[in-house]
């Protein structure tokens, strides 16, 4: 799919939040079916997914992560798959500079961090080191609830 101005002010009025459609289209000066029509094909190309994030600042008895991870492979993209398989990886990314990927982690109370590089990173091959960031507060900072 071809990415327009439209598609694009669309999206822009979907990030904040669940707005609906008609309004939407009163914003834009569109009809309501149009948006609902590109919507729909943004999904099925797979440039846009809707879901509900959380802020996790707002969430007792959690905790954001940042995990930079330097590899001993250059296979970025199957590692990067291979980790955002991971309990608590919200997302990862392959990126440029001192790591290979970056993960968001979200933890819960009673899954902590010794668990998540225990029970989970440990069993990934080709794993050079790793360093974490605990997030004390974030702006702007939305994952998705997946524990």
């Amino acid at each position: 799919m071809k990415m327009d101005e439209t598609s694009i002010a669309i999206i822009k009025h979907l990030r904040d939040g669940r707005k609906s459609f008609k309004k939407i289209a009163e914003e834009l000066s569109l009809s309501e079916n149009t948006v609902r029509s590109r919507v729909s094909k943004l999904k099925k190309a797979g440039i846009l997914e809707i879901s509900g994030l959380v802020d996790p600042g707002s969430v007792p008895r959690h905790r954001v992560v940042i995990v930079g991870v330097k590899l001993k492979t250059m296979d970025l993209v199957k590692k990067g798959e291979e980790f955002s398989r991971l309990r608590g990886v919200v997302s990862v990314s392959v990126v440029t500079g001192r790591y290979d990927l970056i993960l968001v982690v979200f933890l819960k109370e009673g899954y902590e961090l010794l668990e998540f590089y225990t029970e989970e990173v440990a069993h990934l091959e080709d794993v050079q080191s790793v360093e974490t960031f605990v997030v004390y507060k974030g702006f702007n900072l939305r994952v998705p609830y997946i524990l």
